[in-house]
């Protein structure tokens, strides 16, 4: 059995608000720097809701901001496809049930699509998932820690001649900064993952990325929780985050509402770290904090597999319907599209549906498409695709004691080690190892 890691000692008590992988991997590193560390979550467990049951997938490789110039005209066409990858409601934007913050957000979104902006957005993407993903390998050696985890890589594979074209030069720039993403022919493809072979003649190309890795992003949040506690880490579940009082420059407390007992009471720390997700900007706008993310409601399904040799273990991207695939022991998840329809977590059953058509196609009886598990959960999207992590400013006024480290939309697990290390570096006052753009920092 791997020895826990041993922290350092101090006297400061900081609490993480939320406890997906962001919030405990935050908590985790916190820990492991000297802090007195609470976690405060309002479901009865960690990672029952983003963090549920995503894709699975470390991709460094998968960097391409979803704001990039050929966004706009893709997302024109799709509007009124209801199993669309990326699908605004129009309701939303037009009409009685008009939504401001998509409004305004899809403005900046727009902005974002530059073909300048999205290159210094995918540099930032890249740059913070291989740094996350060398912290996650250190994580695993500390910790001993076991998630269904595959280490051996992403392949993404394309129907579509034109859009294996776009891929060359994001997959040249991804090369320049580091990321070992290789395009490769569809032999080379069924020779890394047979799987596929089921729909070989129906493949242009692909492109591997061989350090690249999957894994549930839910079991490993839930023993690194169980690890956090062993070393001392308090978790406060059932507790509803209310809100956050400030006083100048200082959150002086955070008000909670117990759940099981319905009673409410404001808790005092030194310091306050905000890994609320989607739930982030409600919770920091009465302080003059005005987030831009606005949540995209992602789906996934969980399929049992029938056929071992023939369900991928090489962890797969499909770009003609913006899915990925992973092998998760003896389950394949399926995720993928974004909804943008304010916080609304009904399954639509035509975008269900869409993914296990797709499932069958691709992997034929390999899987049992007659048990889905299907789930949807909102992922946390910034317009640029790049989260928010440091200080926190309220109106070009850094608060002291206020850290974010939010906004990583589709690529949350991703990133969750990686910004987890960096924010617990900028809480104790240094510079973390590596070029990102952080926030507050110069305020």
């Amino acid at each position: 059995m791997t020895q826990q890691p041993k922290a350092q000692q101090t006297t400061q008590q900081i609490v993480v608000l939320g406890a997906g992988v962001v919030g405990v991997t935050t908590a985790y590193q916190l820990r492991l720097a000297g802090f007195d560390v609470v976690v405060i979550e309002r479901k009865s467990a960690p990672a029952m809701q983003t963090s549920f049951a995503n894709g699975g997938q470390i991709s460094v490789s998968h960097a391409t901001p979803w704001a990039n110039p050929r966004t706009p005209l893709k997302a024109l066409r799709w509007l009124w496809q209801e199993d669309a990858p990326l699908l605004f409601r129009w309701r939303r934007l037009f009409g009685r049930d008009f939504d401001k913050d998509l409004w305004q957000w899809s403005l900046q979104f727009l902005w974002q699509c530059q073909a300048r902006q999205a290159d210094k957005n995918l540099v930032q993407m890249v740059k913070l998932g291989l740094y996350s993903r060398e912290i996650l390998g250190q994580v695993r050696k500390q910790t001993g820690i076991e998630y269904d985890c595959l280490t051996r890589g992403i392949l993404h594979f394309y129907t579509d001649q034109s859009e294996l074209q776009h891929a060359i030069l994001p997959t040249k720039r991804m090369q320049q900064l580091g990321c070992d993403r290789q395009q490769i022919s569809v032999d080379q493809a069924i020779g890394y993952e047979p799987a596929l072979q089921n729909i070989q003649h129906k493949l242009v190309g692909a492109t591997y990325t061989a350090l690249d890795e999957s894994g549930d992003a839910k079991v490993f949040t839930q023993k690194l929780a169980k690890i956090c506690q062993q070393m001392g880490v308090d978790f406060l579940f059932n507790h509803q985050i209310e809100q956050l009082c400030l006083t100048k420059q200082q959150i002086t407390g955070v008000t909670v509402t117990d759940l099981l007992n319905n009673t409410k009471k404001t808790l005092t720390f030194d310091k306050y770290v905000l890994t609320m997700a989607s739930y982030s900007p409600k919770l920091v706008y009465p302080l003059g904090i005005k987030l831009p993310i606005y949540p995209a409601k992602g789906y996934s399904a969980t399929y049992p597999v029938r056929d071992p040799n023939k369900t991928p273990y090489v962890s797969l991207i499909d770009d003609e319907f913006k899915l990925v695939y992973s092998r998760l022991g003896d389950r394949l998840r399926v995720a993928g599209t974004a909804e943008f329809n304010g916080f609304d977590l009904s399954l639509n059953p035509v975008r269900c549906q869409a993914i296990t058509r797709r499932v069958a196609e691709v992997f034929g009886d390999a899987v049992d498409i007659l048990q889905p598990n299907y789930w949807t959960g909102l992922r946390p999207m910034t317009p640029s695709n790049v989260p928010l992590i440091g200080r926190a400013v309220a109106k070009r006024q850094r608060i002291d004691n206020l850290y974010l480290n939010t906004g990583h939309g589709t690529l949350g697990w991703t990133h969750a080690n990686g910004s987890a290390k960096a924010i617990g570096d900028i809480v104790q006052g240094k510079l973390p190892d590596i070029e990102f753009n952080f926030i507050g920092l110069d305020v």
